[in-house]
């Protein structure tokens, strides 16, 4: 009888502490966006972690830190529930001019043990096209991507109730024209803004599944190697044509019935 209440009081703390773990790294993933170098030393490349979301300050903050940083085809590693549009697009066009590679994942480290990245994260809203902002963009099969409609933040928790103007109108119609250019110019298709724009603020986000990923060119390679190892190395996959994919054909069907 002891060794059996011993037995469920271990298997209860790990339950707790696991939660506990998962209800921090959910908080932290909705404080403003911090920039970590990790450094996986010996015999291999660090990698930059961005935890939070994207707030009119994020783009300085990340000159500041790549500031004397050697960034030039690093990778970075998202873990955000999304944030301002226009500053993810200052932001993820930066990370496109430094050729940066992208990937969603939650790096974690202890003393004594080599960092790594678990691949149980969230990208989420704007995130998304952060994650598009990659040269090479990559996406393991345990991570998730998630979106929906832009929407104007002080009103998106209350969006039905809310009142708006014309000029609220004009600033979110104007929003999605930037978004919809920074799209094209990264290399992603209309199917990215189709299955985004289809979803609004008062519903569940939707996840993309891999089809998706791959028809919206949000994942572009195939990694062979764990990032960290040694030998990390990716196949850049041949990308699909944006011309004439502003609206997606499942998106269009679903539209006429």
């Amino acid at each position: 009888m002891l060794l059996v209440g011993a037995g469920l009081c271990i298997v209860l703390v790990a339950m707790l502490s696991g939660s506990v773990h998962a209800g921090v790294a959910l908080e932290v993933r909705k404080l403003p966006m911090t920039f970590t170098w990790v450094d996986c030393q010996p015999n291999c490349r660090g990698w930059v972690s961005a935890v939070g979301i994207v707030t009119a300050g994020s783009p300085m903050e990340f000159d500041e830190f790549a500031r004397g940083r050697q960034l030039g085809g690093a990778t970075i590693v998202l873990d955000s529930s999304g944030g301002s549009v226009n500053d993810s697009i200052a932001l993820g066009r930066r990370f496109r001019e430094l050729g940066m590679v992208t990937t969603v994942g939650a790096t974690e480290s202890a003393r004594g043990k080599r960092a790594h990245v678990s691949p149980e994260a969230y990208c989420e809203s704007m995130c998304a096209f952060l994650l598009l902002s990659g040269k090479l963009r990559y996406l393991p099969e345990q991570a998730h991507v998630r979106v929906h409609q832009i929407w104007m933040g002080d009103r998106a928790d209350n969006a039905r109730a809310a009142s708006y103007s014309a000029n609220d109108l004009m600033i979110v119609e104007r929003d999605i024209g930037r978004l919809a250019k920074y799209t094209f110019d990264m290399g992603g298709t209309g199917d990215l803004l189709a299955l985004s724009l289809n979803v609004p603020p008062w519903e569940t986000l939707h996840e993309l599944s891999r089809e998706e990923l791959r028809l919206t060119n949000l994942v572009n390679t195939d990694m062979v190697a764990q990032l960290g190892s040694p030998n990390a190395a990716g196949v850049e996959l041949p990308p699909k044509s944006v011309r004439g994919r502003f609206v997606s054909t499942a998106a269009a069907s679903a539209g006429q019935e």
